[in-house]
């Protein structure tokens, strides 16, 4: 199942700061294998070619050096294909990875990821992220994230309610720069083969 996404994994170590160990390298590649499969019928992502989805996927990775050490709870907001949730689903196990989805046809991928994949640690959940704030004993996050779904100012707002004290919110930036608020930090990095300017916001909104 490796082939042929083996080698365009192989560029992680740039964004990951460490190269991927085997089983990471199997389950990515398995998770590609069902994107592109999935693809084939449904619009999951505007990217139908191997190597774009794979610098999908690298990109995601680019998220693991800023979470906090240790394991956690983490949430991702429209999470459409699972980008970034599955992948920070595999690259961080001891996380427990919620990635909301109210789109039918993508929750039901993501949950065949789940099961298909045995990621225990990713939760799917059919919700917008209205009503997942506004569940009965809802519990705010250690960490909240989205990608290409709000604009980055919208987004700060929206993950800010969703983490606690002193919890982490990250967002994904293009090209275009955004006024950050006070507290926020832009880290740019790299995707292999890729001229494209990008990167993390990491934000604390409180504590």
């Amino acid at each position: 199942m490796r082939e042929p996404w083996a080698a365009s994994l192989g560029a992680a170590a740039t964004v990951l700061g460490r190269a991927l160990a085997d089983r990471e390298i199997d389950t990515l590649a398995g998770y590609l294998e069902l994107l592109s499969r999935w693809n084939r019928k449904i619009n999951l992502s505007g990217s139908r070619e191997p190597e774009a989805l794979a610098g999908h996927v690298l990109d995601c990775l680019a998220l693991v050096p800023h979470l906090p050490g240790g394991a956690g709870r983490l949430v991702d907001v429209g999470s459409g294909a699972g980008l970034p949730g599955a992948v920070l689903a595999v690259a961080c196990p001891g996380w427990v990875v919620t990635a909301l989805e109210p789109v039918h046809k993508k929750h039901a991928f993501l949950a065949t990821v789940r099961r298909e994949l045995g990621l225990t640690n990713l939760h799917p959940l059919a919700q917008r992220v209205e009503a997942h704030r506004g569940v009965a004993g809802f519990v705010p996050y250690d960490v909240a994230v989205s990608r290409a779904t709000f604009a980055l100012p919208e987004w700060l707002q929206t993950g800010g309610s969703l983490v606690h004290d002193g919890g982490l919110v990250l967002a994904m930036e293009g090209s275009a720069h955004n006024e950050l608020p006070p507290g926020a930090s832009r880290h740019p990095y790299e995707i292999p083969g890729s001229d494209r300017r990008r990167a993390i916001i990491a934000w604390k909104p409180r504590g």
